[in-house]
């Protein structure tokens, strides 16, 4: 009879514990669709400019009109796209990826099939770093309108992270097809990049930044494209007066200053560099900037500092991806970043863990064969680090980086002429990279 009792009640808990959980989901996700995302202050120098108060003023009529009536699309869309750029302006994706996700989610319980709002889905889904997930955003929407340029460069981005470069390549010709402007001429100048072509890459980025309007945030990250391919082929000079540009047409512009700040760390000048990322990172939330900071202020006897940077990086980053499994609208994949993070403060094993993480979400992409490459390669491991690195070069790609990281692979194993090759070509232009990859591989050559 007790036996009975305790079953009877087992199973009444079971379903009692299910119901709250199941309550407890469905009031969080009524709370998220009731939420109403407010447009957050900027940060130090991006207030100063006419821009700001233009953006405010059309954030608060734009919240005004949805609050009146939540289903004028085109009001949520308008929102969901000026969210989508200031999450590009201020680095703040987290919040603003959540953000302009709502609006986007309210158009489509609307209309399922509407364009611009699936293409703004995928767009975040991209920015989440849910490549395939977006891609097939993507497609759903090309299907809706065949005949749409923005789209189709959507499709280029998702491509190329997922390492589908012919289809990437494909889509780019679509893209410029319909529309030569900006956006076209920028992804056809990556595409040339990754295959290798630095004259082509560098013609194309030339006329992505002469297609956009001066001032324009779009514009001046062309520009800073354009200036770090130059870094990458040796001409510093024109990388300067790129960045210098930059900041001229657009005060304060936080990638232009991280140019700067790779221009006087190429002349050892480290307090001025340290200068411009600090100014950076306060402007923009974006971690390869404080990145180089642990570098620099371990090069300039800062341990201390370098270590509490080294360790917030992870620490915000993992906070970022747990609170992304609880919530897949805030869901930020970083495992590469990780990998490459972990591996500063010397963590082999942490490394590992999320390069392979990536790896297993997309394992035809040459950056994360790269990254889970150097991993082994730091790790020891250098017959393991020998096919994923061959795999990161197969199309044909000169980033000294990757050549310089390949060159100290293969000098590992049996393929020691192929190395001498890789490493002599990393340097052939005399290119600014990162110092410490520079010094091992300086070293290597001399031994």
């Amino acid at each position: 009879m007790k036996k009975r009792y305790l079953y009877f009640f087992s199973i009444l808990f079971f379903f009692t514990a299910t119901g709250f959980i199941i309550l407890r989901y469905q009031n969080k996700e009524r709370n998220k669709e009731a939420a109403f995302y407010l447009l957050k202050e900027r940060n130090g120098i991006l207030i100063n400019n006419a821009e700001w108060v233009s953006v405010k003023n059309t954030a608060a009529d734009l919240m005004k009109t949805v609050r009146i009536n939540p289903e004028d699309v085109k009001a949520n869309i308008a929102l969901a796209t000026l969210y989508i750029q200031e999450g590009r302006i201020t680095g703040d994706y987290m919040y603003y990826d959540a953000a302009a996700m709502k609006y986007v989610n309210d158009v489509l319980k609307i209309d399922s099939k509407n364009f611009t709002a699936l293409s703004l889905k995928s767009l975040i889904q991209l920015s989440q770093h849910h490549f395939s997930e977006g891609l097939e955003t993507a497609k759903e929407a090309q299907k809706i309108n065949p005949h749409n340029a923005f789209i189709y460069g959507i499709m280029v981005d998702a491509y190329v992270e997922m390492g589908n470069y012919e289809e990437a390549v494909i889509n780019s010709d679509k893209m410029v097809s319909i529309r030569p402007d900006i956006r076209s001429y920028s992804r056809i100048s990556y595409l040339r990049e990754i295959h290798g072509d630095y004259p082509g890459a560098i013609e194309a980025m030339k006329m992505a930044v002469d297609a956009g309007p001066a001032g324009d945030e779009t514009t001046a990250w062309a520009r800073v494209q354009l200036g770090q391919l130059f870094e990458y082929t040796g001409d510093l000079p024109a990388a300067e007066m790129h960045y210098t540009i930059a900041l001229e047409n657009r005060s304060g512009y936080a990638y232009a200053l991280a140019g700067l700040a790779r221009i006087a760390t190429s002349k050892k000048d480290y307090p001025k560099a340290i200068t411009f990322y600090e100014k950076a990172s306060k402007a923009v939330v974006d971690y390869s900037f404080k990145d180089e900071l642990v570098y620099l202020y371990r090069i300039t006897g800062d341990r201390i500092k370098a270590d509490a940077v080294a360790s917030e990086i992870i620490n915000t980053m993992r906070m970022n991806a747990e609170a992304g499994n609880n919530d897949e609208t805030l869901g930020h994949y970083s495992d590469r970043e990780l990998a490459y993070a972990y591996l500063k403060i010397n963590n082999t094993k942490k490394a590992l863990e999320h390069a392979l993480a990536e790896y297993n979400r997309r394992p035809d992409n040459i950056d994360v064969n790269e990254a889970l490459a150097w991993v082994h390669y730091k790790r020891g491991a250098y017959d393991k680090a020998l096919p994923y690195i061959k795999t990161a070069l197969r199309t044909g790609s000169k980033n000294p980086v990757l050549l310089s990281r390949a060159g100290l692979i293969l000098k590992k194993t049996s393929e020691k002429t192929s190395a001498k090759k890789h490493l002599e070509e990393a340097f052939k232009n005399q290119p600014h990279f990162d110092p410490e990859l520079k010094m091992e591989v300086e070293k290597s050559l001399g031994s």
